[in-house]
């Protein structure tokens, strides 16, 4: 039988560069198991943080030590040598191994900016191959949370006050900036959180209590990011559920994120001990199934494809779901809970992975049947 060739991408131009690495050596391992050994090849494809993709003993060592390669690293082409410094750089980011033509189905794993906002995927599409995941659009609407959520009001989802700012509004003259405080304090009050709109992995989030901690979380932010969200703060058990499918997506088990710190912070996400993953969630019955639906809701409005895990809100004390927000390309670690999900939902790792090149492969066989 002969075995189809995945391209597995990972590293990327994001500060979620490790994340990446991270969850790429979990896929590789799942690949190999032996239900998927014989159905699969993989061939591993690294981004360095300077852009540059590498094919060959590069992204093997990185996946065997688990750490990034410097860029310092790199054998250089002796053909680089006429050109200027800018010119090289600009031929290392646009030229890709010629392993690339060999690949039969992608597997991005690039978490953050550059690699789940519909960058990566506009190239893929663009080369017409199959991948995992998202298209442009629910890769875009997944990243962005202004549009995020503007898609999920559309559609009717329960979700926390929310304002949308600009850098250009926080970053305004010393009279705009006050009244722009004034109406955030009046609409969402205290404690509320402010966000950069296209980082992941509450990368520059903050919680803030007071008028001088709002005004420097939205400076910080506004340093992340052109677009800001501030989100009014509720008291609520914070529960996830995961997302597998196409047209026809299906959701897994619920499950809790327990944690002592004051929020959900890259720091206690990262850090091993500081959170504890709850699956399932102590829940009702008809609670879990109303989240259930909801993310299923949320995997449609995006137009979602493959994979994706949606977040919400239970507020006990009223019995309210609010939705928070939805991840098209989770962390894909054996740990992570997109996977643990689906564990305990019956699917084991391997066959999730088999499973989502499999939906790759049926959703660009739909859509070259379409053109």
């Amino acid at each position: 039988m002969t075995k189809l060739r995945v391209g597995l991408l990972f590293g990327g131009r994001s500060g979620e560069h490790e994340v990446s690495i991270s969850s790429a050596r979990a896929i590789a391992k799942a690949l190999s198991a032996e239900q998927n050994a014989n159905k699969y090849e993989i061939l591993p494809f690294y981004i360095q943080k300077d852009g540059r993709w590498l094919a060959g003993d590069e992204p093997q060592q990185v996946l065997g030590s688990g750490k990034p390669l410097l860029e310092s690293e790199n054998a250089p082409n002796p053909e680089e040598n006429q050109l200027t410094n800018s010119q090289k750089q600009t031929l290392e980011r646009w030229q890709s191994p010629s392993q690339v033509a060999e690949v039969d189905v992608w597997f991005p794993i690039l978490h953050g900016p550059n690699g789940e906002d519909g960058t990566i995927q506009g190239l893929l599409t663009l080369m017409q191959v199959p991948f995992v995941g998202s298209g442009v659009l629910g890769s875009a609407l997944g990243m962005d949370k202004i549009a995020m959520k503007m898609a999920f009001e559309q559609a009717g989802l329960a979700q926390v006050k929310y304002k949308a700012l600009t850098r250009a509004q926080v970053w305004s003259n010393p009279c705009v900036f006050p009244k722009l405080c004034d109406e955030i304090e009046a609409t969402l009050g205290y404690p509320c959180f402010v966000k950069p709109a296209n980082l992941g992995s509450s990368v520059g989030i903050a919680k803030v209590r007071s008028r001088s901690e709002l005004e420097t979380a939205l400076d910080q932010a506004a340093s992340y990011d052109r677009r800001i969200i501030v989100e009014a703060g509720v008291v609520a058990r914070e529960v996830e559920c995961a997302v597998l499918g196409n047209d026809q997506p299906q959701a897994s088990v619920v499950g809790e994120i327990t944690f002592d710190s004051d929020f959900y912070d890259y720091e206690t996400k990262y850090t091993q001990g500081r959170a504890d993953l709850l699956i399932p969630a102590p829940l009702p019955d008809n609670i879990s199934r109303q989240i259930q639906d909801m993310a299923v809701q949320a995997f449609a409005a995006v137009d979602a494809a493959g994979l994706a895990r949606v977040d919400f809100f239970y507020v006990e004390a009223t019995g309210e779901i609010l939705i928070n927000e939805i991840n098209t390309l989770p962390g894909f670690t054996a740990t992570s809970m997109y996977p643990q999900l689906w564990s305990h939902s019956g699917v084991a790792f391997p066959e999730l992975v088999d499973r989502l090149i499999q939906l790759a492969l049926e959703r660009h066989s739909v859509k070259s049947a379409e053109c």
